[in-house]
């Protein structure tokens, strides 16, 4: 299954592709992104695609071999933003693409624990599974029951953060798999809700869903990454140059809209007054593109 791109021809049209151009995509995945990006830039414009996931890379590779010529695949966290750009030499840069949401194949068939759907994988969730984060059970296993009450509060905006750090830090026989801790989730909610019901779906969504994307965050420090990089950014795009960031939380989205609303008309133009959304008809066809919100930006100089 390939990655289907979000807010695919409204990223391509903000970017205001030239032939020529040198693009970087922050977040490869498998390539969906910049495709569309070499299809544009003919017949010299280059993609620096940086992805952490070594298993996105080699995807990536595959999926755009005619045009490999043209990229530089790097694997890394963009948050090295700045000493990728310099090692790789890769100037000017004209534009660039922060796709902050994760692909569909790292969750179906990397078996890492990141879908509560997927039962019985081990509670990993890192992008990059060599480097020295914590895997998420380990994260569960030495925090504490405050800890995770703000990891779940604020990365999951979970209502009952607290029921469900209380109930991990009781649970004695190690949380390992994504079935230990989807059960100890569906337990807190059952208790919660007074009922017996073997999943008691909340609003529509599954109760352990918000439980899973705040430790996907915390684990990967998701945040505190997109933090680090917009600085860079900015920094090395060329004037006239513009950055596209895709979000898919609150939060990421907060982070954006701040930065960038600090450096207008300073350092940069804000483009979009208000983030551009999925249409409706894209919104039906792929349910992840109904939170997706882009935000663009030009550098002035």
């Amino acid at each position: 299954m390939k990655h289907v791109p979000v807010l695919l021809r409204e990223t391509i049209d903000a970017l205001q592709l030239k032939h020529g151009s040198n693009i970087i995509d922050c977040t490869l995945g498998d390539g969906g992104h910049t495709e569309a990006i070499l299809k544009l830039t003919i017949p010299n414009g280059r993609v620096l695609g940086i992805d952490a996931d070594p298993e996105s890379l080699a995807r990536a590779k595959q999926f755009l071999y005619s045009e490999a010529e043209r990229v530089i695949f790097v694997r890394e966290n963009f948050e090295h933003l700045a000493k990728i750009v310099s090692e790789e030499k890769f100037a000017p840069v004209n534009g660039i693409l922060m796709d902050l949401g994760w692909s569909s194949p790292q969750f179906e068939e990397r078996k890492r624990g990141f879908s509560f759907q997927n039962p019985d994988e081990p509670l990993d969730m890192r992008y990059a599974p060599h480097n020295d984060m914590k895997k998420a059970s380990e994260l569960l296993a030495d925090s504490t029951e405050e800890e995770l009450e703000h990891i779940f509060r604020i990365y999951g905006e979970e209502r009952l953060s607290k029921e469900i750090a209380v109930a991990i830090k009781a649970y004695e026989q190690g949380i390992n798999n994504t079935s230990d801790l989807v059960n100890i989730v569906l337990a807190v909610y059952r208790k919660k809700l007074k009922t017996d019901k073997e999943v008691p779906w909340v609003g529509g969504l599954h109760p352990a869903t918000k439980v899973f994307q705040a430790l996907r965050i915390a684990v990967n420090d998701e945040f505190g990454v997109i933090d680090r990089a917009l600085p860079q950014a900015i920094e090395i795009l060329a004037p006239g140059g513009r950055l596209a960031v895709i979000s898919f939380h609150s939060g990421e989205d907060r982070i954006v809209k701040h930065y960038f609303k600090s450096l207008d008309k300073k350092t940069i133009r804000i483009i979009t007054k208000k983030p551009i959304v999925a249409s409706e008809q894209e919104a039906k066809e792929n349910t992840r593109a109904r939170s997706a919100k882009l935000r663009v930006v030009e550098k002035i100089y």
